[in-house]
């Protein structure tokens, strides 16, 4: 029983101490989440790693009907190999890659938003040419995803800065 009682008071505790410090949650009746869901248009991609992004991107927020926001970016992708056999040949390669970018107002064209996300992932080239090729292409996919998640969540965070 007083185990229960225990959980209780810390739940209750935590939830006063959230409540009293200004948290609201981003998709709560005054959370900013609201604007941006539905509303925000990326840019056209123009390469295999935007076009990821840009989906992964329009998946999370949802396709923009009509577009309240504009969504640009820059994406930069770099590989280095990290891991190298005894006979000189790289069998792992990491990609690091680096997302600017910029969320405008859609009718006046206003910088709302401005931000810079970074990550990385790697992977093996010990299998056939074709294994690793793939094994590369999901590679830029996983990157892609996990700098959307990235742009995604500040663009939450700060939603409710954005104006009515």
């Amino acid at each position: 029983m007083w185990s229960s009682n225990r959980r209780t008071f810390l739940l209750t505790g935590g939830a006063l101490g959230l409540s009293a410090c200004g948290f609201t949650p981003a998709y709560g009746p005054q959370g900013g989440a609201a604007k941006l869901l539905n509303g925000v248009s990326p840019d056209a991609p123009d390469s295999p790693d935007a076009f990821e992004l840009v989906t992964h991107l329009q998946a999370r927020l949802g396709p923009a009907n009509p577009a309240r926001y504009r969504l640009g970016y820059r994406i930069e992708t770099t590989a280095a190999g990290q891991g190298i056999s005894p006979d000189n040949a790289t069998t792992r390669y990491q990609l690091t890659g680096t997302v600017d970018y910029t969320l405008r107002d859609a009718a006046s064209d206003a910088v709302l938003l401005t931000g810079r996300v970074n990550s990385f992932t790697s992977w093996s080239t010990t299998g056939t040419i074709v294994a690793t090729q793939s094994a590369e292409q999901d590679a830029h996919r996983r990157l892609m995803r996990i700098l959307g998640d990235q742009i995604v969540t500040r663009l939450l965070a700060q939603a409710s800065s954005l104006p009515q």
